[in-house]
């Protein structure tokens, strides 16, 4: 499947972005992370912080492509649409995300104490080696939405 295909199943739909949006999602990914990594935080909270600087990587790729997720499964999918934009070799990428997501909402709305300490400084280390993915691809695909030095 790619993303032309998404659309035709009403998955996504278009979305024009912009340089101000993509530095916006940047800002969010780069406080999120700065907060996933404070240890005053229980490791729940800390870990759905640094979720959700993942899904805004993940949310940027889609938007600079020209794609939003439709309201229904929005995470899912825009985790999902990782390896169709970054290519094959980040689809297990994309599963660990979706696994991430699947903690996030147990921790989120379930239950407590379901993060361990490990399991935060694990995504957060997936979160900064993806940052860096991200931007290197913007950088090459979409360099008029992003200002990088």
């Amino acid at each position: 499947m790619n993303l032309d295909q998404w659309l035709k199943n009403s998955w996504l739909r278009k979305h024009q972005t912009s340089a101000k949006e993509i530095s916006n999602l940047l800002a969010i990914v780069d406080r999120d992370l700065k907060d996933a990594k404070n240890e005053d935080v229980s490791e729940d909270w800390r870990f759905g912080i640094a979720y959700n600087a993942a899904l805004k990587l993940c949310t940027i790729l889609l938007y600079a492509e020209g794609y939003r997720p439709e309201k229904n499964l929005a995470h899912y999918r825009t985790l999902q649409s990782l390896p169709l934009i970054l290519g094959d070799a980040h689809k297990q990428d994309a599963s660990y995300l979706d696994a991430c997501r699947n903690k996030r909402n147990t921790v989120e709305y379930d239950s407590v104490g379901g993060a361990t300490v490990d399991d935060v400084t694990e995504l957060i280390s997936f979160v900064e080696e993806l940052r860096e993915k991200v931007l290197k691809w913007m950088k090459e695909k979409h360099s008029e939405l992003i200002k990088i030095k």
